[in-house]
């Protein structure tokens, strides 16, 4: 077994195992929520990322495999439409077949033939099958991210607000709101695809990040961390929720419909803000980055300060000098939290996704793959925008600079914050 060979086989154990134990202290019943149509039970993201794995290997490259059931294709089908048909999404709280413990097995099993696959060097078609695994990965490392904020909001609706991490989150002061200059020019963004044949879990894309090409970018300046809670609070308490001049109309019209008056998960209490997390009900600490705002709320802070957002340019030509590290899936901390550096571009990886001003959409030379693995991200392309950097339920090493994510406007149950910029 090659180098490469080795290196995706312990990223493929570890992952896989690394999804089974972010369910460890829950119980079944916390396993089959589902609060809204936009989340999913923690059951169903276990059976979804096996689904993919026998789907798009298995099937296709392993002779003689028998399916563990068949009709797991339609249950646990997300949205391949190339595929087949696919179980309502809004009903996967219904599905109480499979049980956990069959979901527990079928991933087993799965896992035991994908590893008998690999043990056939000689395989031929060896390239796709090394590319496709580590895609699985990646897509199962993006499902790890989505059950921590699918159970989150699904907790949050449980009067008894449930702890999900016992561990106490630090806090500490932060500085004003500072901004570093850049003067822009020429550069090249984005990221070409590795070759098949020497892809790893460290040299991969997905195909949204490219292809690498040129744009131009004018002078700008960029803060140098988040939105913090004590900013927002300033917001809310200058009526922003009720200042629609700060609004687009968009956003105006979500305020009104959904009544909303603060950040997801806030409440006040007297003159104190406090916010449901995955450590249980706690105080809002201001140093800490803001999160879980929509892009109407992220817009209309920056219009309040007078400012805008990144564009997806400007973060990513300030993000590729800086290591991909930060505030990312942690054992005892599953919150955004204060950066105790006092200087410095800072927080650009974790804590919180970052909203852009910039609509998710192709790059120039853009090509979706072919046949059924094209729809992973391509037929997305629109009515969405981008998002940045990683938060603190992203798996470390799943994040880089040319890290497109991607959401709606109004969406609020991510960990998404604010970084602002202006024009020079």
């Amino acid at each position: 077994m090659d180098e490469h060979a080795a290196l995706i086989r312990s990223r493929f154990c570890e992952i896989r195992q690394h999804s089974e134990a972010l369910c460890e202290g829950l119980d079944v019943e916390d396993l089959c929520l589902q609060g809204m149509a936009d989340t999913s039970p923690l059951k169903w993201h276990l059976a979804h990322t096996t689904w993919f794995f026998e789907t798009f290997i298995l099937k296709p490259f392993a002779r003689h495999y028998q399916p563990y059931n068949e009709r797991f294709e339609y249950l646990f089908n997300s949205y391949y439409n190339a595929v087949g048909r696919q179980y309502p999404r809004p009903l996967r709280h219904m599905l109480s077949r499979p049980t956990v413990t069959e979901v527990l097995a079928y991933r087993a099993a799965v896992d035991e033939a994908v590893q008998a696959l690999l043990d056939v060097p000689s395989a031929p078609e060896q390239s796709e099958i090394r590319h496709r695994l580590v895609l699985g990965l990646n897509h199962e490392q993006q499902h790890q991210e989505l059950m921590l904020t699918d159970l989150k909001y699904c907790l949050s609706l449980n009067p008894l607000q449930p702890v999900y991490n016992h561990a106490e989150l630090p806090t500490s002061g932060a500085g004003g709101l500072t901004f570093s200059e850049f003067e822009g020019g020429d550069c090249e963004l984005g990221m070409n695809q590795v070759d098949p044949a020497r892809i790893t879990p460290g040299s991969f894309s997905f195909d949204n990040e490219g292809p690498r090409h040129r744009s131009w970018l004018a002078p700008f300046a960029v803060a140098d961390r988040p939105v913090n809670n004590g900013e927002f609070i300033e917001f809310v308490e200058a009526g922003g929720y009720r200042s629609p001049q700060w609004w687009h109309s968009d956003g105006w019209a979500a305020v009104q419909t959904e009544q909303w008056q603060m950040p997801l998960y806030w409440q006040r209490e007297g003159q104190r803000y406090y916010a449901f997390t995955l450590h249980g009900y706690l105080e809002v600490d201001p140093a800490a980055p803001v999160c879980h705002v929509s892009l109407y709320e992220a817009l209309a802070f920056a219009a309040w300060r007078g400012l805008r957002l990144c564009r997806e340019g400007e973060w990513e030509h300030v993000a590729s000098g800086v290591k991909p590290d930060g505030n990312l899936w942690r054992r005892n901390c599953q919150h955004p939290t204060s950066d105790r550096a006092e200087s410095g571009m800072r927080q650009l990886y974790g804590d919180v996704w970052e909203w852009t001003q910039s609509a998710y959409s192709p790059y120039p030379g853009y090509r979706p793959q072919a046949g059924a693995l094209g729809e992973y991200n391509g037929k997305f392309m629109l009515n969405q925008m981008v998002l940045r950097g990683g938060s603190v339920a992203t798996p470390p090493g799943h994040i880089r600079a040319t890290y497109r994510n991607f959401f709606y406007p109004a969406d609020r149950w991510q960990f998404s914050g604010i970084r602002l910029a202006q024009d020079l």
